[in-house]
């Protein structure tokens, strides 16, 4: 059996550096740093203060006050973004077969927020486990899906995906699966991470992850930049309509691109760091050109994971030197993440529409906050330093990579005239 094309046609995007997907668009190639002080909670007695936080973001905006109180912001940040893409996509909801739209939203840690708040209360009470009625749908990582497809009536595929980082990069690839054997017309895809919370900024300080630069924390992610320091923690969402080809031609779909392979692997090495050498980000790439029936040479961008952390940025660039060989020279490479922060399990969404967009509008996202060259890397790579460049991309590859050792790899493709 023939596999089916799958072409994207709607976008959304909640992220720091932009409220919609057109705020996103601009302030990714301006070069805008989301990240700002943390004031939801004092971080007086926390090493890291700041993070890339939503700007003028209120819930009232989007949902009731009696909706807002049932959905964590995790689920609420999904629902909004899924919002933005299925509006882009111009789906006539009235005429579509809704048994074959599905819907996998993901998110790496899920409700965060409304775990800590939960038990916060209980530990303050008498002990009687007086829960809210809404805890646990609230907590759970699949609960985004399911309100999604509650609210339009999509019957078709409905879960999460949940493999850290990786998280909504494996949703498209999943997503994808299903249309390309034929089992659905439709999908929404993505993920969302509300980790901005007491609990998430002290866990993941604890495991020296984050960083410190409190005083210059617009400049804190640099990725493959010498004095880089850790990731910034992000929160958000990022959706995508994933459609099969046909059905969005004859629908008059306007099409962004097309997703013509994925690719999974392990590191198989240990809980959070990666594999020194980049072995299991080496293999995932490999897997997503096989998958794509692509010769490396055919790539022109890679948005990689690039999270400011020292060993991360010294693995990955080993990983694309050996399987790009003699044409890792002639790549454009950004880490996005130095503009938007880390969005965790919704890494993988957001990043996947900055690669549509390289693809669309023909120019390369920058990495900025680059101050110095790192001896430990191989700086003839072409990182896209400071400032945007332009570059017509044919094909882009995106990289997402979890703690536990789970990599993700999707690869898009420029539209035939």
């Amino acid at each position: 059996m023939a596999l089916k094309r799958v072409v994207v046609t709607g976008l959304g995007a909640l992220t720091p550096i932009g409220n919609t997907v057109q705020e996103f668009h601009e302030s990714l190639f301006n070069g805008v740093s989301g990240a700002v002080p943390i004031t939801r909670f004092d971080t007086s007695l926390h090493k890291t203060k700041f993070a890339c936080q939503l700007i003028n973001y209120e819930a009232s905006t989007y949902f009731d006050r009696k909706e807002a109180r049932k959905l964590d912001p995790y689920c609420q940040y999904a629902m909004i973004s899924a919002d933005e893409a299925i509006r882009d996509s111009g789906l006539n909801l009235e005429k579509v077969d809704k048994d074959r739209i599905g819907v996998i939203m993901s998110s790496g840690i899920g409700g965060m927020g409304t775990f800590e708040d939960e038990v916060s209360i209980f530990a303050k009470g008498d002990g009687t486990p007086r829960f809210s009625v809404f805890f646990v749908p609230k907590l759970i990582s699949d609960i985004a899906s399911g309100q999604i497809s509650i609210k339009y009536g999509f019957r078709g595929p409905n879960y999460c995906t949940v493999a850290a980082c990786a998280s909504s990069t494996v949703s498209l690839i999943s997503a994808m699966d299903h249309i390309r054997l034929g089992r659905v017309d439709v999908m929404v895809a993505g993920g969302s991470e509300a980790p901005v919370t007491q609990g998430g900024l002290g866990g993941f300080n604890s495991l020296h992850a984050l960083s410190t630069r409190n005083d210059d924390y617009k400049t804190a992610s640099r990725p493959f930049d010498l004095g880089r320091d850790g990731f910034v923690m992000a929160e958000g969402g990022g959706a995508l309509i994933l459609e099969e080809y046909e059905h969005a031609v004859n629908r008059g779909a306007r099409i962004y691109c097309e997703l013509v392979g994925g690719g999974l692997s392990a590191d198989a090495y240990h809980l959070t760091a990666p594999h020194p050498e980049g072995l299991g980000a080496a293999l995932v790439m490999k897997n997503a050109l096989v998958d794509a029936n692509l010769p490396p040479e055919a790539i022109d961008y890679i948005n990689v994971h690039g999270t400011s952390t020292p060993l991360g940025d010294v693995a990955e660039p080993l990983a694309v030197l050996s399987v790009f060989k003699e044409h890792a020279y002639k790549l454009s490479i950004s880490a996005t993440k130095s503009m938007h922060g880390h969005l965790l399990g919704a890494a993988g969404a957001v990043e996947a529409i900055a690669c549509i967009f390289a693809i669309t509008d023909s120019k390369i996202p920058p990495t900025i906050n680059h101050f110095t060259d790192d001896p430990q890397i191989d700086n003839r790579l072409d990182f896209t330093f400071n400032v945007a460049k332009e570059r017509e991309v044919r094909y882009a590859l995106s990289n997402t990579f979890g703690f536990g050792g789970h990599n993700a790899t999707v690869i898009f493709k420029k539209m035939d005239a």
